[in-house]
């Protein structure tokens, strides 16, 4: 086990929080612990997902794991459960912070266009046209 990974009594309190496999069959060869332990330490030292150390499985399986996860919410979901847990434990400190920045606009927005009006219509709205009769004929206006 290396200094980063998960304890016992960590994967003790994660473990219920993953999803079940839906897939009865062989087991596989890399367990969860060792690709949630790769994908630990590819978060904390940000190396590329190809210089993951072997020792926690093919990165390509954990990176397939990373996604999945990520795209239909069980981070989130293990997120919020052990954020529930610690708040139960009184282990939060839930403290209100409200932020009173300004936020100005660019110089250059205070003379933009407005919105489908350009310098041609508008000289074209000042100046007269000329109408055109039923006949295709131009008439003064």
């Amino acid at each position: 086990m290396a200094r980063g990974d998960l304890s016992d009594e960590q994967w003790a309190v994660l473990e219920p929080l993953l999803p079940k496999g839906k897939k009865p069959g062989r087991p596989p060869i890399w367990t969860r612990r060792q690709l949630i332990n790769g994908i630990r330490f590819r978060v904390r030292t940000g190396v590329p997902w190809r210089d993951m150390p072997e020792e926690y499985g093919p990165w390509a399986r954990a990176y397939d794991l990373f996604r999945r996860w990520q795209r239909n919410g069980t981070w989130q979901h293990i997120f919020i459960q052990l954020q529930a847990r610690a708040d139960a434990e009184d282990l939060i400190t839930w403290d209100l912070n409200i932020d009173s920045t300004v936020c100005r606009a660019h110089q250059h927005t205070a003379g933009a266009r407005e919105r489908g009006v350009c310098r041609r219509s508008r000289r074209a709205a000042l100046s007269p046209s000329p109408t055109i009769t039923a006949s295709g004929a131009r008439a003064a206006a």
